[in-house]
């Protein structure tokens, strides 16, 4: 093996690695958490951590593309699912564990739009979660009012019991049920009060909130 070629795999190396070290050091510290800590974290020095993503902003930005790409992984799973029924109980499962586990996701989606407000790769799945649900009224087991906004405001809601600690994870799967029975199509239901946002709007303002006022990148 030539010296280029494991220089090379020593870097993809430290660049997983201190990727994966930055999730969890953001979810225990924020994502303004010190970058010299990620590079102890990594068993790096500072200077490796910066050759690899030369500013913070970099780093957020790696970090929210690679959540972007577990929507993409989750896709044919929930476009595959036997049912409609079982593909949004797929979607909600997965997301809310996710979502869950990544206490500092609302801030970085915030963060990201701030340094760059076009980047909006989640609008790409909302033609993917409209025939789900399509499929899943048709089947006559969704109730005809959701929207795919209301199953992402859901999978948020589901995403708040990371702000409690561990001690609280054990029991989303109780709510998630709740959830769950909630969506089902009943004879006895009462419409939704008052149209649902538009999946635009809605990808608009989660990106948005906050970001007046928000830290400026290392």
């Amino acid at each position: 093996m030539g010296s280029a070629t494991s220089t090379r795999r020593d870097a993809r190396r430290n660049h997983e690695r201190l990727l994966a070290e930055a999730k969890k050091l953001f979810a225990e510290r924020g994502i303004d958490a010190p970058l010299d800590e990620l590079a102890a974290r990594a068993g790096v020095g500072a200077g490796t951590v910066y050759r690899h993503f030369p500013s913070r902003t970099d780093l957020l930005r790696e970090v929210y593309d690679d959540a972007i790409r577990m929507f993409h992984d989750l896709e044919p799973e929930v476009v595959g699912a036997p049912t409609g029924w079982d593909g949004i109980v797929r979607y909600l499962t997965r997301l809310g564990e996710w979502v869950a586990e990544t206490p500092y996701l609302s801030a970085l989606m915030r963060r990201v739009a701030q340094a760059d407000p076009e980047h909006r790769p989640g609008l790409e799945f909302e033609a993917t979660l409209e025939s789900v649900l399509d499929r899943a009224k048709s089947e006559g087991s969704l109730r005809t009012d959701v929207t795919v906004v209301d199953l992402a405001m859901l999978v948020d809601l589901l995403g708040a019991f990371g702000q409690y600690g561990a001690e609280a994870m054990p029991f989303w799967r109780r709510q998630l049920a709740i959830v769950l029975d909630g969506l089902r199509a009943r004879p006895d239901l009462e419409p939704l009060p008052g149209p649902g946002l538009a999946f635009g709007e809605f990808h608009e303002v989660v990106h948005r909130r906050g970001t007046e006022g928000a830290p400026a990148a290392e």
